[in-house]
C-alpha cells in the first residue's frame, strides 16, 4: 500500500503542447535565448564583485549593510528555487520564465533611484526573485524543446557550459562596463538584454507544463524557503565570523527545515519536490559533479580576481581578460562534450572533467611564489576544459528524470550550483583566510595603530588600503600582506584540487560504465 496522502485537490489541466514539432531552426534559436538569458543571470553574480567598491565609497554602507548587499541575491535565489520550479510546472515555464526577465530588467532599472543601501539591498534581493525564476525554467525549457535524445544531450550541454563560462566571463563585462562609467551600469546593462529576451522568448518559445505538476503545497513553500535561506546564511555567517550563537543556530534550524521538507515530499502526493530522483545513482552522480565543481571554481576564482587585482596591481578590465583561459577552453569544451560522451562513453567524460578540474587547480597550488600569470594562465584553461563534465551533468541530470519531474530535476540541478558557490566560498574561503592571516606575522603589523592592524589582518584587501595611507612600515605590511595571499590562493587551489579528485572517484563509482545521455526519458 503506498504512504503518499490522497488529499489533494485535482491538479489543473496541462496545456497541450506545440501541435507539430518544432523547426530545427526554432530549437536552436530558442536555445540561444535561454542560453543568453542564463549568461546575464551568471554574470551578475561576478560583476558585483568588481561593482563594490565604488558603490561602497558612493553609498557609505556599514559593515552590515554590505553584507546584506552581497547576500541579498543568494538567498532570495536560493529560497525561491523550489517554488519557481513547481510554478512553471503548473502555470507554464514560459510564462514564469517571462515574468522572471520583467522583474529582473524592473530590478535592475531600480538602481538608477537607489540613493542608500537599503534600496540597494531590495534592488538585490528582487534579482535574485527574477534568478530564481528564470534559471530552472531555461534548464526545463531546453529538456521540453528537444525531443530527441541526442539532440537534447548536445543542447543541455550548451547550457552546462553556458553557466560555468558566465563566471570567467562576469569580470570581463563588468571591468569593461567599470571602466567607462559608474557602478549603476554593472545592473543597467541587464535592461536592454531583458527587454529583448521578453520579446524573443515570446516569440520562439513555446509554453510547456508538467503533465503531473507538484501540488503548490505552503507547508513545502515554507520549509523549502526558510530551510535554504537559512543555511545559506548560517554557512556564510559562520565562515566570516566563526561558530557565534546566532549564525549556528540558524545552520542547525535550516538542516531541521530541511530535513523537514524532503521527509514532507516523500509521502504527500505530488510532491513539489521528486527528492526520490537522488537516489538514483546515475542523477546522483550529475549532482555530485555540479556541486563539487561549483564549490571550487566559486572559491578558486573568486580568489584569483583578488589575487590578479591586490597583488598583481591589474585593474578590473586587466584581471578580468586575465581570465579569459577559463572562459574560451571553456566555450570550446562544452558543446563539444556530448558529442565526445557519444563516442566514449558519458562517465568517461564525467571523470575526465573534473580531473582536468582538479590538475588545473593543483597547478595553481605547486607554482612556486610569487606565482607567474602564465602557470596560472595554464591551470585556468585546464579548468575550462574540465566544464565539459558540467555540460554532461546537465544532460545526465535531465536525461535521468522523466519529463513530467523536468522542474524538479532542474531545481536540483540549480540548488546544487547555488548551495555549491556558497559553501566553495564559505569552506575555501576560509581556508584561505586562515592561510593569510597565518602568513602574516605580528611583527609585520607591530608598528601599525590598533585598528590598522586589525584591518590588515582580517584581509588583504584591508591590507592594502592600510597600506595606500603609508607611515612606518606600510611598505613593508603591503609586500608581506601580498606573499600571504599568495601563499593562500596556493592552498585553496590544492584544497580544490583534492576536492575535485576526490569528487572524480565518487563519480566513477556512482555512473554506470555504458551511461548514455543520448537516451534519456
Amino acid at each position: 500500500m503506498s504512504t503518499r496522502t490522497s488529499t489533494t485537490p485535482p491538479r489543473p489541466t496541462p496545456a497541450p503542447g506545440p501541435a507539430a514539432p518544432l523547426s530545427r531552426r526554432r530549437r536552436w534559436a530558442g536555445l540561444a535565448v535561454l542560453s543568453a538569458s542564463l549568461l546575464v543571470v551568471v554574470m551578475d553574480m561576478t560583476i558585483l564583485n568588481l561593482a563594490l567598491p565604488s558603490i561602497t565609497r558612493d553609498l557609505r554602507p556599514d559593515s552590515v549593510e554590505l553584507l546584506w548587499m552581497v547576500d541579498a541575491y543568494p538567498l532570495a535565489l536560493a529560497g525561491l528555487l523550489v517554488t519557481a520550479s513547481v510554478l512553471g510546472d503548473r502555470w507554464g515555464r514560459r510564462r514564469v520564465l517571462m515574468t522572471g526577465f520583467a522583474l529582473f530588467a524592473l530590478a535592475s532599472l531600480g538602481a538608477l533611484v537607489v540613493t542608500g543601501p537599503a534600496g540597494l539591498i531590495a534592488v538585490r534581493a528582487l534579482l535574485g526573485a527574477g534568478g530564481a525564476m528564470i534559471m530552472p525554467s531555461t534548464l526545463s525549457l531546453v529538456r521540453t524543446l528537444f525531443s530527441d535524445p541526442r539532440e537534447r544531450a548536445t543542447a543541455l550541454g550548451v547550457w552546462g557550459s553556458t553557466a560555468a563560462v558566465g563566471a570567467a566571463v562576469g569580470p570581463i563585462a563588468g571591468g569593461l562596463l567599470l571602466e567607462h562609467w559608474s557602478w549603476h551600469a554593472a545592473f543597467l546593462v541587464n535592461v536592454p538584454v531583458m527587454a529583448l529576451a521578453l520579446v524573443a522568448a515570446w516569440t520562439l518559445l513555446p509554453e510547456s507544463r508538467s503533465a503531473r505538476p507538484g501540488r503548490l503545497d505552503p507547508v513545502s513553500v515554507a520549509l523549502s524557503a526558510l530551510g535554504m535561506v537559512g543555511f545559506v546564511y548560517g554557512v556564510k555567517q559562520v565562515a566570516q565570523d566563526g561558530a557565534e550563537l546566532l549564525p549556528l543556530t540558524a545552520l542547525v534550524l535550516s538542516i531541521v527545515l530541511i530535513t523537514a521538507f524532503v521527509r514532507r515530499n516523500l509521502v504527500v502526493d505530488r510532491p513539489m519536490l521528486e527528492v526520490r530522483l537522488l537516489g538514483q545513482r546515475t542523477f546522483g552522480a550529475g549532482v555530485v559533479t555540479a556541486l563539487v565543481t561549483s564549490i571550487a571554481m566559486a572559491a578558486v576564482f573568486l580568489l584569483v580576481s583578488q589575487w590578479l587585482q591586490l597583488v598583481q596591481g591589474w585593474s578590473p578590465l586587466q584581471s578580468g581578460l586575465a581570465l579569459l583561459p577559463a572562459a574560451v577552453t571553456g566555450v570550446l569544451a562544452g558543446p563539444l562534450a556530448p558529442a565526445l560522451a557519444a563516442r566514449i562513453g558519458a562517465r568517461a567524460v564525467l571523470v575526465g572533467g573534473l580531473v582536468s578540474g582538479g590538475l588545473g587547480f593543483g597547478l595553481i597550488g605547486v607554482l612556486p611564489p610569487p606565482l607567474p600569470y602564465v602557470g596560472v594562465a595554464i591551470g585556468l584553461g585546464l579548468v575550462g576544459l574540465g566544464t565539459a563534465s558540467l555540460a554532461v551533468a546537465s544532460a545526465v541530470i535531465m536525461s535521468a528524470a522523466p519529463a513530467d519531474h523536468a522542474g524538479s530535476a532542474a531545481a536540483i540541478e540549480e540548488s546544487s550550483y547555488e548551495l555549491g558557490a556558497v559553501l566553495g566560498v564559505a569552506v575555501l574561503g576560509s581556508l584561505a583566510a586562515s592561510v593569510y592571516r597565518s602568513g602574516l606575522p605580528t611583527s609585520a603589523l607591530g608598528g601599525l595603530p590598533a585598528a590598522d592592524a586589525v584591518t590588515a589582518r582580517e584581509s588583504i584587501g584591508g591590507a592594502v588600503e592600510v597600506a595606500s595611507q603609508g607611515g612606518p612600515g606600510t611598505a613593508e605590511l603591503l609586500v608581506t600582506a601580498q606573499g600571504a595571499f599568495t601563499e593562500a590562493l596556493a592552498g585553496a587551489g590544492l584544497a580544490g584540487s583534492v576536492l575535485m579528485l576526490l569528487a572524480a572517484v565518487l563519480v566513477a563509482r556512482l555512473a554506470p560504465r555504458d551511461l548514455d545521455v543520448s537516451a534519456g526519458h
